[in-house]
């Protein structure tokens, strides 16, 4: 297995997990990591291969369904103006 280069923001990280109490090592922190990493790699696999699909085969069974484009841009639209407005 080869070293990882952490970079000083994630050494700072792992240092203050260890500080906290909840690992006992450097490799617990970066094995909790991949274990999140995993997890959320593996949702997005159910997500593309199964979820997509389904919601793409209801879609053309039932086209109702839909909503029209210029009601997705209208609404991100007005999000968008609406967060500007929100950070000044």
């Amino acid at each position: 297995m080869p070293n990882v280069a952490l970079g000083s923001h994630y050494e700072e990280f792992v240092r203050k997990q260890l500080e906290s109490g909840r690992y006992n090592n450097a490799s617990e922190v970066i094995r909790a990591g991949l274990r999140l990493l995993e997890d959320h790699e593996a949702a997005r696999e159910r997500w593309l291969n199964e979820e997509i699909p389904a919601r793409y085969d209801e879609l053309m069974n039932k086209p109702s369904l839909g909503i029209p484009a210029e009601t997705v841009r209208s609404r991100f639209e007005t999000k968008r103006r609406n967060d500007a407005a929100k950070a000044k």
